[in-house]
């Protein structure tokens, strides 16, 4: 475990689509240190990484010559990487984290895997405002898909208020990943998952065993963001204004308004290019106000989930968590969003 008095010392294995977010949101964290980023590949990703000045590693040995033909400055292999780390955030594509979750273990290193992984890859699952004291001291947690993290964001909050019985949502999901939009995806047409529940809500119970929550998928043909409805029993009649209350109490949920403009997920990516967020990035779980209906016991309500961003405060917050740098899951969180500019720039 790191040192009170020096940072956490943080490797990276996998600088794609989450590792490249991962490894920047590290960067501007005040307690933690970048010590490196571990990959295969030999193309303008790593090329960009090492214009950032971070430190790269070959993923696998056999890998490290063609990185160096490449003209890539290699430090050196993974298990290198290694020596000089208090804890890995594997962000490679899955399975290999669940492949890779092994090694860390027999090298005596703690490691965060993601959500495309399984439960039972680290039998720890994480989400700050729901699993944080759970994860202290750990060897290793998941951080949960995007969805995912998403229904716990919004549930606990709803949890914390006294207010959730059970939950029902739907999930559109974008079809691929924006930068993968040119290798594949949907066009005109809707592919349902085949099984109800889908994933997300047996997943969501692995952070929160408490939640009574069941969901529905559907692939739908874009690439911006996935989109959730929800309806909520309450356990009791509330007003419209206590529900909003209780998002409002999460900082990581963002309160927004169709009134307001922000009438589909390109305009609420927009906004995050023009108040400057690296990448277009939404952190937080984009929940329409003035859609937030309640009937009796019963409310429902909508909102947008960033895939691509989500879960990089989570992962931030594990990182404390792994390490017990910080006890507290909200000192943790406070210092994660104020890293990244979480809660400020939507308010």
């Amino acid at each position: 475990m790191a040192s009170q008095q020096g940072k956490i010392r943080v490797a990276l294995n996998g600088y794609g689509v989450i590792g490249k977010r991962v490894a920047d949101a590290v960067a501007s964290q005040h307690d933690m240190e970048l010590v490196g980023i571990a990959d295969i590949e030999t193309d303008w990703r790593m090329r960009t990484a090492l214009r950032k000045g971070f430190r790269l590693f070959a993923s696998l040995e056999d890998r490290g010559e063609a990185m160096k033909r490449a003209g890539l400055d290699v430090s050196g292999t993974l298990d290198d990487l290694l020596n000089e780390t208090d804890v890995v955030v594997d962000c490679t594509p899955k399975p290999i984290g669940a492949q890779n979750a092994e090694h860390y273990r027999t090298r005596g290193v703690k490691f965060i895997v993601q959500g495309g992984e399984k439960h039972e890859v680290t039998g720890h699952s994480f989400v700050a405002e729901a699993s944080y004291e759970s994860a202290l001291g750990q060897r290793a947690t998941r951080v949960v898909s995007c969805n995912t993290t998403s229904i716990v964001r919004t549930l606990t909050a709803l949890k914390h208020a006294g207010l959730l019985k059970r939950a029902r949502g739907t999930v559109m999901r974008r079809a691929t990943d924006p930068w993968e939009s040119h290798k594949g995806g949907i066009m005109n047409t809707l592919v349902p998952e085949n099984e109800i529940p889908s994933h997300q809500g047996p997943d969501a119970r692995t952070v929160d065993p408490e939640l009574d929550v069941v969901t529905i998928a559907v692939k739908v043909p874009e690439t911006i963001a996935h989109l959730h409805s929800w309806s909520v029993q309450l356990t009791r009649n509330a007003s419209k204004e206590e529900i909003i209350d209780a998002f409002r109490q999460s900082s990581r949920i963002a309160l927004i308004r169709i009134s307001d403009g922000l009438t589909a997920l390109n305009t609420v990516k927009e906004l995050m290019a023009d108040v400057g967020r690296p990448r277009e990035n939404l952190y937080e779980v984009a929940l329409w106000e003035d859609l937030v209906t309640v009937q009796g016991d019963e409310v429902f309500y909508a909102y947008m989930v960033d895939n691509q961003a989500i879960v990089i405060p989570e992962t931030i917050d594990a990182i404390r968590a792994l390490t017990c740098r910080e006890r507290d899951a909200s000192a943790s969180i406070a210092l994660t969003n104020a890293a990244l500019g979480i809660g400020a720039l939507l308010s």
